[in-house]
């Protein structure tokens, strides 16, 4: 391996060791008992305080305003062929919302057949629900409809719908001054989305400064294990002018705030796999969104709580109606973009060093469903890892091989380098031109081993941030010990943190990997003054790829694995020196390094024949 290859090696390690030390989630905490880890899991959403968009509100006499009488709870539980969900008269608000084809991390390792127990409920049971009206009155005053009793038309308490069928929700709010707020939910049997109307009646001269906001401010049930992983991938956007605007709290005790105004086509908040979207059917350029964000430290983990407000104008007549689409389900690249809203660009394909317009592309027309092509007739997510490293292999057998071919011909020209090193040691420039006459002579590059691995980088990072978010691979089993893709294979656990790295836990997948990169180093790391690499690179990767999911540790064991079968194809399909051999007409084959010794060289005599002109 010669020396402009060993630099690539170590830039794109350190590249790659910062990148992701501040990127992998970091490993989930541990817990002495597991059922209590179980219940701190779904109650710490519990300590959550009163969202902020919340708090701003002053306690309202809503008798005063309205003439509110307050009514006995109603809550009607319906089911769709995706959701169970609750909706309660009390501010006619959702109250719970499951997803039938997600499970509970706690159900993996309790034994149980409640439903309620098993799947993933999505809205902060908390405050009592969610999705909400927020305005100011004319004298001042904040109300929202959280506060208000509302009347429902509907006379069961459960429904169940399926495939196109639809069911109609109206709650109506009317005071004795015929005042009236009236929000009807639309559910559609095969749909995570609902459609929402909200309706106004005679409320121009109760709701000021021509606008009212529609609110989801208990933020966003945490529903993973690792805490700290999810809290990662948490934030808030919105839509706005054609680009993501995304507000996300990354500190300890931090809280951010954005205010938008404008024409905004959605507001969302998520985690790493789920996401509340709302979005106006008709968006106005004189409506906005706000934010808040919060970034708290538990003793058992992580949390980001994000609140939003869409500002959606209020044109002071007697009759309003507005409609937006209520989506809340998982974040799935094909899902969302199936609702022509842009929903999509909240699928997240990475960026790093401003590379998004390049990896982005790269993952979500290539990776992405080629993915989910396989799964199509390969049940087994860990055999369509295992075949789509095998493809990716072999799209990158033209750079690949050129790099092997030129770091194999390196290692057979190291005897003479040797040899020139010894001979030259005294006259540093003149062993540099003679080293460069001697890769011109046998036709070889030195950054013919570099170059190739740089253009690979986006294919590493598109790939590592596809495959840490995908939620086709969460929870999906492989083999043996490999029981969930998108977590790391733990294997044992360390009684104490390995310094720098904050890893406690042993991933089987990550050591294979390591292993599988000391044998490629091995391989092709032949100058003695470098073999501190063979052991340094693998021991680093190692350590940083403990905490990363088992999915992303199988892509890159069984990518290594090919790599080592290519690279000794490439060292023994000849064999001894009948690969090297001087090429013909030197002189043009020079390169880029070549031309710019030359260069230097010129430069060099040109001084000193002005340097003895002055003398």
């Amino acid at each position: 391996m010669d020396k402009q290859t060993t630099l690539a090696f170590v830039l794109i390690g350190i590249i790659l060791v910062v990148w992701l030390y501040f990127n992998s989630p970091s490993p989930e905490p541990v817990t002495n008992n597991k059922a209590d880890t179980t219940a701190i899991a779904k109650d710490t959403v519990v300590k959550q305080e009163k969202p902020a968009i919340a708090k701003t509100e002053t306690v309202q006499d809503t008798t005063a305003l309205f003439g509110n009488v307050e009514k006995k709870e109603q809550v009607v539980t319906v089911e769709t062929d995706l959701v169970k969900l609750e909706l309660t008269n009390k501010g006619a608000q959702l109250r719970r919302y499951y997803l039938k084809k997600y499970g509970t991390w706690y159900a993996r390792d309790v034994d149980t057949s409640d439903f309620y127990n098993r799947h993933v409920q999505l809205v902060n049971p908390k405050n009592g629900g969610d999705f909400n009206i927020l305005f100011v009155t004319k004298d001042g005053k904040l109300v929202n409809s959280s506060s208000l009793d509302f009347s429902s038309n509907l006379t069961n308490y459960y429904y169940k719908i399926s495939g196109k069928d639809s069911l109609v929700i109206n709650y109506v709010f009317t005071n004795s001054e015929n005042r009236t707020i009236k929000k009807s939910f639309i559910i559609y049997g095969n749909d995570y989305a609902s459609k929402v109307d909200i309706e106004l009646e005679n409320m121009e001269d109760i709701i000021s400064s021509y606008r009212y906001d529609v609110v989801w401010a208990n933020g966003i049930n945490f529903v993973e294990k690792n805490s700290v992983d999810e809290a990662t991938h948490a934030n808030a956007s919105a839509y706005s002018g054609g680009e993501q605007v995304t507000v996300d709290a990354t500190s300890v005790g931090e809280k951010v705030t954005k205010d938008i105004n404008g024409k905004v086509e959605w507001m969302a908040l998520r985690d790493k796999y789920f996401t509340v979207i709302v979005s106006p059917d008709k968006p106005s350029s004189d409506g906005g969104a706000y934010f808040e964000g919060t970034h708290i430290q538990y003793p058992v983990g992580t949390r980001e709580f994000y609140n939003v407000s869409l500002k959606v104008p209020f044109k002071n007549q007697e009759y309003q109606k507005d409609s937006f689409r209520l989506f809340i389900g998982p974040i799935d690249y094909d899902i969302l973009k199936s609702y022509g809203r842009n929903f999509e660009a909240l699928f997240d394909f990475g960026s790093f060093l401003g590379l998004k317009f390049i990896i982005r592309p790269i993952s979500e027309y290539v990776f992405l469903p080629l993915l989910q092509f396989l799964h199509s007739f390969i049940p087994n997510f860990g055999i369509v890892i295992i075949v789509f490293s095998i493809i990716i292999k072999l799209l990158l057998h033209p750079l690949t091989r050129q790099s092997l071919k030129s770091m194999r011909k390196m290692q057979l020209l190291q005897p003479k380098i040797n040899e020139l090193k010894e001979k030259l040691k005294n006259d540093p420039q003149k062993l540099q031109k003679e080293t460069m006459n001697l890769y011109s002579t046998y036709g070889i590059n030195p950054m013919g081993g570099c170059l190739p691995m740089i253009l690979q980088m986006p294919i590493f990072i598109a790939l590592w941030s596809l495959l840490n978010v995908v939620i086709d691979i969460r929870q999906q089993p492989f083999m043996l010990w490999i029981d969930n893709l998108s977590a790391p294979d733990v294997i044992f656990r360390l009684p104490f943190k390995i310094p720098l790295f904050g890893i406690d836990v042993v991933s089987g997948l990550a050591l294979m990997m390591g292993i599988t990169m000391f044998v490629q180093q091995k391989m092709t790391v032949k100058d003695p003054s470098q073999k501190s690499l063979v052991y340094i690179m693998p021991v680093m990767f190692t350590l940083m790829f403990m905490g990363l999911p088992s999915g992303l540790n199988l892509y890159y064991f069984m990518f290594n694995a090919l790599s080592i079968g290519q690279q000794y194809y490439v060292n023994h399909r000849k064999g001894g020196e009948e690969e090297l051999v001087p090429v013909a007409n030197p002189k043009q084959k020079k390169g880029f390094m070549a031309r710019m010794m030359d260069a230097a060289e010129k430069q060099t005599q040109t001084q000193k024949k002005a340097a003895s002109k002055r003398k």
